[in-house]
């Protein structure tokens, strides 16, 4: 790849990596929560995770959904049911409880939750079929590397953003509201799945 190439790749990443969306979402709920430290593995399981599912969409799961198209529109809705879900979840978080109460994802559960993360299946697609100039395994490692480089500090930013909300979440209504905005984001970020 060559400098224009990588600097686009790298805006792209950058964009898709830090506006608002699913892994976003509920890693600020989780850094409004509970703090920076008890959410970091939830973080880099978003990072790692996604990284590999870029690898992988890269070398051929995008050849399996075009022989099999059943499978995307099952996965559609595998990924807005579960989004609903963790939606709920989030609402359902009562304020003022025990940390126990809200337990942030683990590096594996956020591992896996990319793969039925709408957003993150559409970065991923679209990274690998447009920014992989060198159309070979070498350009999606290229691709894969941008998103977990970048996504480190996206993700950072976005935990320490709801740690900073902590102070303003200072008592049980605000934190019950905050949750049900948090949620209702969740539940808008699978509108473009749905139409």
């Amino acid at each position: 790849m060559d400098i224009q190439q990588l600097l686009a790749l790298f805006t792209f990443v950058l964009i898709s990596t830090a506006s608002p969306g699913p892994n976003n979402i509920m890693l600020m709920t989780s850094g409004a929560n509970i703090g920076f430290l008890r959410t970091v593995p939830h973080m880099l399981g978003v990072v790692f995770g996604f990284s590999f599912m870029v690898l992988l969409v890269g070398l051929g799961l995008m050849s399996l959904f075009k022989l099999y198209p059943v499978l995307h529109q099952l996965l559609n809705i595998a990924c807005i049911t579960y989004l609903f879900y963790l939606a709920f979840k989030i609402a359902r978080s009562q304020p003022g409880s025990s940390d126990a109460e809200y337990q942030p994802m683990s590096f594996l559960a956020a591992s896996y939750f990319q793969w039925i993360n709408p957003k993150a299946w559409t970065m991923a697609i679209t990274a690998v079929s447009v920014y992989n100039s060198l159309n070979n395994w070498q350009g999606v490692l290229i691709v894969s590397l941008m998103f977990g480089l970048v996504n480190m500090p996206s993700a950072t930013l976005w935990i320490y953003a709801g740690q900073k909300l902590q102070i303003w979440l200072n008592s049980p209504l605000r934190v019950k509201w905050f949750n049900y905005s948090m949620s209702t984001l969740l539940v808008l970020s699978a509108v473009p799945m749905i139409l």
